[in-house]
């Protein structure tokens, strides 16, 4: 793996994770599908489409100035080094996903996500014949019927993935062009998507964690696991604005790094 970074997060369902490594296919806006792999501690990528552009990480760390008042928080967050993070290509996956994620734990998300994929994307093969499947586009997300989603265990899901694809559809381009908070704003004006969702979609297709639902369970459980001798609040709020104090200025970082310790050190399936 190249030195600048000392690994790539794979919380996203999409990453793929078996014995020899882990793999994901980037559907690109410019039309190219691109495979990724870290293997043996390798990061490789090689074009199944050609496109005009590749998928290229954002690279993340605490800088050694943060304020950060959780001495044993500083410290696991500060050996990670430096993170890498792949951006979810499509905001409509982005969107789609972190609606498939409310109120869910992980792991069910990742499969019902999986799920989805394997019944209604578009298939590509890939890695020695291995079947991938890419997340199913918006059109096809609103051509599905009640039963089509009851198969796939996303009956509950059904209503708010049809009024996202169909706000897509209308808003996407206006959406793409707008900066993260005001993206977050637009975003609650789609029924069923509230604070949680539309910030989760912002930082999953923008790689700003400034905008994700920090009480989320994922940081609250990594935040405690890294500093277990920090008196963290139990209840979400107030532990929301116990880490919003503890961040500082380094709310993205803080936030991203936390969720990254549970890429390293977790399931990742």
């Amino acid at each position: 793996m190249p030195e600048s970074f000392r690994f790539v997060m794979t919380e996203h369902p999409a990453w793929r994770i078996t014995e020899q490594g882990s793999y994901r296919v980037f559907a690109l806006p410019d039309g190219g599908q691109w495979i990724v792999t870290i293997q043996g501690g390798e990061l490789l990528s090689r074009p199944l489409v050609a496109g005009s552009g590749q998928p290229q990480p954002d690279v993340f760390r605490l800088p050694e100035s943060a304020m950060i008042d959780a001495p044993e928080l500083f410290e696991a967050l500060s050996s990670l080094g430096t993170v890498a993070r792949f951006r979810t290509p499509d905001l409509w996956e982005a969107i789609a996903t972190a609606i498939i994620r409310q109120v869910i734990r992980a792991a069910h998300a990742k499969r019902l996500y999986r799920d989805f994929c394997v019944a209604y994307g578009q298939r590509i093969s890939c890695l020695n014949g291995d079947g991938y499947a890419l997340f199913p586009a918006a059109e096809t997300v609103l051509g599905l019927g009640d039963e089509q989603f009851a198969e796939v265990g996303l009956t509950f899901k059904r209503r708010p993935l049809r009024a996202a694809a169909e706000s897509y559809l209308k808003q996407g381009p206006h959406w793409r062009e707008l900066p993260p908070g005001a993206l977050v704003r637009e975003l609650q004006q789609v029924p069923r998507i509230g604070p949680w969702t539309a910030g989760a979609a912002v930082a999953d297709v923008l790689n700003d964690f400034t905008h994700y639902p920090y009480t989320d369970l994922a940081v609250r459980t990594w935040a405690k696991r890294a500093a277990p001798s920090y008196h963290w609040p139990d209840d979400e709020q107030s532990f929301g604005q116990r880490w919003r104090a503890l961040a500082g200025d380094q709310l993205a970082a803080l936030t991203l790094l936390t969720l990254a310790l549970g890429s390293y050190y977790g399931d990742t399936s």
